[in-house]
C-alpha cells in the first residue's frame, strides 16, 4: 500500500474512535442518566471524568489531526511530501492527545467512582471515592459500597474501559501514521501526480 492511501486509511479509522472517546466522556457526566450530578459545576461527579479525557485528549486532539491525514492521501493539495510532512506534525499532536485519554481513563479505572457510601451505622455518609486505595475492579462484591448514584460503579468501567481501549487505538494509528507520513516525506505518496 503506499504511503497516500495508507494516510486516507489512517484518517478515515480515527473518526470512529475520536467520536467513541467523546461520546463515552459526555455519558460519564450523566450517571444514572440523571441531570442531579452536573450541576452545581459537577461536584459529584468523578474528577477524571472532569479532567475530559475523552472528550479533549481522544476527541478534538484526535479530529483535528484525523482532517489532515485523511487529506494527506487525496491527490491535491496535502497529497505530496509537504503534506506528509504536516501530516507527522499532526499525527504527533494526536499520539499526545491519545496519551492523555490514555492517562485519564486509566486513571478514573484505578481510582474508582465519586459515590455516596454508606455507613457502618447504615447511615449514608458524605460523597467520597472509596476505592482510592483498594483493588476494586475484579473484586465485584465490594461493588455494592456506592450507594448513589445507582450502579455508578459498573457505569464508569464500561466507559471509562471504552475511552481507554479506544484511545489506545488511536494512539496506534497515529504511531503508524507518523511512520507512514515519514516514508512519504522521504519517497514520495505514490500519487500519479508528481510529488512536489
Amino acid at each position: 500500500m503506499c504511503t497516500g492511501k495508507c494516510s486516507w486509511v489512517v484518517g478515515v479509522g480515527l473518526w470512529p474512535l475520536a467520536l467513541t472517546c467523546t461520546i463515552c466522556n459526555l455519558l460519564l457526566c450523566f450517571p444514572d442518566w440523571d441531570t442531579q450530578y452536573v450541576q452545581g459545576g459537577g461536584r459529584l461527579l468523578t474528577p477524571e471524568v472532569l479532567y475530559l479525557g475523552g472528550l479533549v485528549g481522544g476527541g478534538a486532539m484526535i479530529l483535528i489531526p484525523a482532517i489532515h491525514i485523511q487529506a494527506t492521501g487525496w491527490q491535491g493539495c496535502c497529497g505530496n511530501r509537504c503534506g506528509m510532512f504536516l501530516s507527522i506534525l499532526f499525527a504527533l499532536v494526536g499520539v499526545a492527545g491519545s496519551v492523555y485519554a490514555v492517562s485519564v481513563s486509566a486513571l478514573g479505572l484505578v481510582n474508582g467512582p465519586l459515590c455516596q457510601v454508606r455507613e457502618a451505622n447504615g447511615s449514608l455518609s458524605t460523597w467520597a471515592q472509596p476505592f482510592r486505595s483498594q483493588s476494586y475492579l475484579f473484586n465485584t462484591s465490594t461493588w455494592d459500597a456506592c450507594v448513589n448514584p445507582p450502579g455508578v460503579i459498573r457505569f464508569n468501567v464500561i466507559l471509562f474501559s471504552l475511552v481507554l481501549v479506544a484511545a489506545l487505538m488511536e494512539l496506534l494509528l497515529c504511531g503508524v501514521q507518523v511512520l507512514n507520513g515519514l516514508f512519504g516525506c522521504l519517497c514520495g505518496t505514490c500519487n500519479k501526480k508528481q510529488d512536489r
